[in-house]
């Protein structure tokens, strides 16, 4: 049993040794539970008729058979290696095992690698491009999607992708790979779908991984669309004697109950122990994935739970969102850094549905709040009286996590509705900016009409009582105060979510 998420790591020498990445080995495995671990057996089949598996030691070819009670699959998944021209010339690696990670340290030694592409902008992508990076290597990232970061929202993946472009990252997005080759100087060139031509010195494929479900297809076992095999909520299969767990086995997504592909290791740990549990007669169920998850690129920290915005619009679930930026603890203290929250939630209720947030310092920790939240099938209004740690160098009286359920809140209550810069008719919506004369000749959305907040009492006979009025300002507290001014007395309006801050992230 070996960390394989620690891999990238390995390949930057913050972890020196292979031993460090060893979580079990089968000597303890013998010594401590009398568990029999065989490396080097490759099961060939399954015989279900009689419970049975066909084996072959791998170093002397012998075949045997070894019956079974329950069988548990669980093979993990492959890193993609799709058909593209060049796709097995040497220098173009994945990143797997620990083998994999010793073959991309050798070659960076031998080679003297000072370029390096890295296919695919995930999360392994992205924690790769961190390590090579560290190690002096130049890194150009190539992404299919316009984005990095798919799972996440566009808009939330803005700072990271800022940042990494600051440390002379080329990023190239919206650009599939299409094939490899070597040059005359025997350097990698890889090619992109727009006709790109890239010089490189290594290539890493991170564009995604498939379930490892071979063996599981040969014994006529059930398979999901994804090509995960298919388990009811005990892990078992459509075999009563046989159960699947991690990344091979297909999960339910508890936000939107639909099959999907969850390939991470919290909720892999909790179906091997719905499996087991299951096996003995404990009548537990696993209850379905999150898809909560973090990924650190050099100085800027992304994470998510629950489902983003993109998947609710494409499951046609009802939602509404809100913005907030704060500290991460509070600004009288030295050293507070800015982050950025996105929650989703229901509209009729305010049920959490999702959640995003990113910046340098305590991301992860507003995301595991709300995750256990949304697990509970808590309520914006839920976030609002949450009561977590305080003091100045660990957060503020008010946390991100109480404002951004606040922020919902007031919505909902109609206290203080939001907009969406995404929803807005550019056309035809009137915009307001109450921030300072000198931040809005700096930088101001379109068409909006100025007026600082600290005038807005006295001017507001030049706002139209017969349209919606959208104000915004920098992050979204001075247009909030303007709203409630408005509304007070009698204007339509709304808060623009997230401020001037969140239009520019979207661009």
């Amino acid at each position: 049993s070996f960390a394989n998420c620690g891999l990238p790591y390995f390949v930057g020498d913050l972890i020196e040794s292979e031993e460090d990445l060893l979580v079990a080995t089968p000597e303890l495995f013998r010594q401590r539970f009398r568990i029999d671990v065989r490396l080097g057996h490759e099961v060939l089949a399954v015989d279900r008729g009689k419970s049975e598996i066909e084996v072959r030691e791998i170093s002397t070819g012998k075949l045997y058979r070894e019956a079974y009670d329950a069988l548990v699959l669980s093979p993990g998944a492959d890193p993609l290696r799709p058909p593209l021209p060049g796709i097995d010339l040497p220098g173009v690696f994945t990143l797997r095992t620990i083998p994999d990670g010793r073959q991309i340290k050798e070659w960076i030694l031998e080679k003297h690698v000072r370029e390096a592409l890295i296919i695919g902008g995930g999360f392994i992508g992205l924690e790769m491009a961190e390590n090579l990076f560290r190690r002096g290597i130049r890194v150009t990232i190539l992404e299919a999607a316009d984005q990095i970061l798919p799972p996440f929202d566009r808009e939330m993946t803005a700072r990271m992708r800022e940042h990494l472009e600051s440390r002379e990252m080329t990023l190239l997005l919206g650009d599939p790979v299409s094939g490899f080759e070597k040059n005359s100087e025997g350097r990698l060139v890889v090619s992109s779908k727009s006709g790109k031509k890239i010089e490189t010195d290594m290539a890493l494929l991170s564009i995604g991984i498939r379930p490892e479900n071979r063996l599981a297809k040969q014994s006529g076992l059930e398979i999901g669309e994804r090509g995960g095999i298919r388990v009811d909520e005990g892990m078992q299969t459509s075999d009563s004697k046989i159960w699947a767990v991690g990344d091979v086995a297909e999960k339910t997504d508890f936000v939107t109950k639909e099959p999907a592909m969850i390939p991470l290791a919290g909720p892999a740990n909790r179906q091997g122990r719905t499996a087991a549990d299951r096996i003995f007669g404990r009548p537990v169920k696993f209850r379905g994935a999150q898809g909560t998850a973090v990924c650190k690129a050099l100085e800027t920290v992304c994470a998510i739970t629950g489902a983003g915005e993109k998947t609710l619009r494409r499951m046609n679930i009802p939602y509404e969102k809100a913005y907030i930026h704060a500290n991460h603890h509070a600004g009288y203290y030295p050293g507070a850094k800015s982050l950025t929250l996105k929650l989703l939630f229901s509209p009729s209720g305010g049920q959490i549905l999702g959640a995003q947030a990113t910046g340098e310092e305590g991301v992860e920790k507003r995301i595991d709040v709300i995750a256990m939240a949304l697990q509970k099938k808590a309520t914006v209004y839920d976030l609002e009286e949450a009561e977590l740690c305080y003091a100045p160098q660990f957060g503020s009286a008010k946390d991100p996590v109480n404002i951004a359920g606040m922020v919902a809140a007031n919505a909902l209550r109609g206290d203080a509705p939001l907009s969406q810069w995404d929803r807005l008719d550019w056309e035809k919506d009137f915009l307001l900016d109450v921030r300072t004369s000198g931040e809005f000749e700096k930088k101001h959305a379109p068409k909006a009409v100025h007026i600082p907040l600290h005038q807005l009492r006295e001017r507001v006979s030049e706002l139209p009582r017969d349209r919606d009025i959208h104000v915004y300002c920098g992050v979204g507290q001075r247009a909030h105060n303007a709203v409630r001014l408005l509304r007070l007395k009698g204007f339509r309006a709304f808060n623009l979510s997230g401020g001037i801050r969140t239009y520019l992230d979207s661009l």
